[in-house]
């Protein structure tokens, strides 16, 4: 392997075919009672909001041109920017055509905006990322991490190439989040509980391994429940990671706003690739992007809790820099900035959720 990469272009063609095979952490039986969360405003160490690039008909991975240029656009994941971030940038590159030695310009510094880098070294091309704001001052650094579809369409305005796209993309992030599992990026199996007892929408083998459903009498939390396992980020770490294997590569990473897609025209790249998200409402002129602002109050971390769940009334991501309890999702909020009558609710939800699971 290269110590200046993650990992090359036949390395890691081979490894992901082989990636469907590898093994799963194990799914043991789902123990009658888990250890509680503790939950109290006491124990908030941090108050975190974060604006998702929401558009109604999902992401958009579309070429064009930019005067001498090719323009690719990688943008719009909603709350999916990073479970679909290594396949929509591997859509993009392939829209892209970026061949060895290729001067290619990435816009943004994101889990997608990072990826697309990396896959572009790993064809060789030459990269330099521009990025208004560079991690931890990304949206990215605030998401929960959790390897599963959220927040990313409306299923009546997408049509069958979208899904095809979806399907594609969905398929080569699972594998590629494989072969990242462990402590250098900072990702991890957990077991996870969700409201009901019905397969999801999504791919089951690609966001619910080993799924099984459990009846209100016999799950920990008193309701109907489905018990899967799927991979989590700790994205502070991640990010960090990512950057650290681009600049390894030969990248360079250039922090730089852009007013308007004339100033991006000017680059001295003959490839760019648009990765901005809610940026790209206005450098490309997409009414279609709205914020869809998330707000988390993160716990004193409890190593005991080594599950993660997710119902109507809130969500719980447990890592080890701290628990992350979830549930907002405020439409056309443009502000990035969290609100006492949020975290209240927030808190008082899991305070619910945990009052009434049983404890071991």
């Amino acid at each position: 392997m290269d110590r200046r990469g993650f990992i090359g272009s036949t390395a890691a063609s081979l490894a992901l075919g082989a990636c469907a095979n590898l093994p799963r952490a194990a799914l043991a039986p789902a123990p009658a009672c888990l250890p509680r969360v503790d939950v109290s405003e006491k124990r908030i160490i941090r108050k975190v909001a974060g604006l998702r690039p929401y558009r109604r008909s999902g992401f958009v991975v579309r070429a064009e041109a930019l005067g001498a240029k090719r323009l690719v656009h990688n943008y719009g994941h909603g709350g999916s920017g990073i479970t679909l971030s290594w396949g929509t940038s591997q859509l993009a590159l392939d829209l892209a055509r970026v061949g060895p030695g290729e001067p290619v310009a990435v816009i943004g510094a994101g889990a997608v905006g990072l990826a697309t880098a990396r896959l572009a070294q790993e064809r060789g091309a030459r990269v330099t990322v521009y990025a208004a704001a560079l991690p931890p001052e990304t949206t990215s650094n605030i998401a929960g991490g959790q390897i599963k579809p959220a927040l990313l369409r409306r299923a009546d305005a997408v049509d069958d190439a979208w899904r095809a796209q979806f399907a594609s993309a969905l398929d080569y992030s699972w594998r590629r989040f494989q072969i990242l599992v462990g402590e250098r990026y900072g990702v991890r199996w957990v077991p996870t509980y969700e409201g009901g007892t019905q397969p999801s929408a999504w791919p089951s083998e690609m966001v619910h391994a080993g799924a099984v459903a459990i009846p209100a009498t016999d799950s920990p939390f008193g309701r109907p429940t489905r018990r899967y396992q799927t991979m989590y980020v700790e994205t502070g770490h991640y990010l960090e990671q990512l950057m650290r294997d681009i600049v390894a590569a030969g990248g360079r990473i250039e922090v730089r706003a852009f007013a308007s897609a004339e100033e991006i025209a000017r680059l001295p790249e003959t490839v760019v690739i648009n990765c901005t998200g809610l940026g790209s409402r206005d450098l490309f002129e997409d009414a279609e992007l709205i914020p869809m602002r998330g707000q988390l109050a993160v716990l004193l971390p409890q190593p005991e809790i080594g599950y993660a769940y997710e119902f109507h009334d809130g969500y719980m991501f447990p890592r080890p820099d701290g628990i992350l309890l979830g549930g907002t999702y405020e439409r056309g909020e443009e502000q990035a900035e969290t609100t006492p009558e949020a975290i209240a609710k927030i808190i008082a939800n899991h305070a619910a959720i945990n009052a009434r699971a049983c404890a071991p």
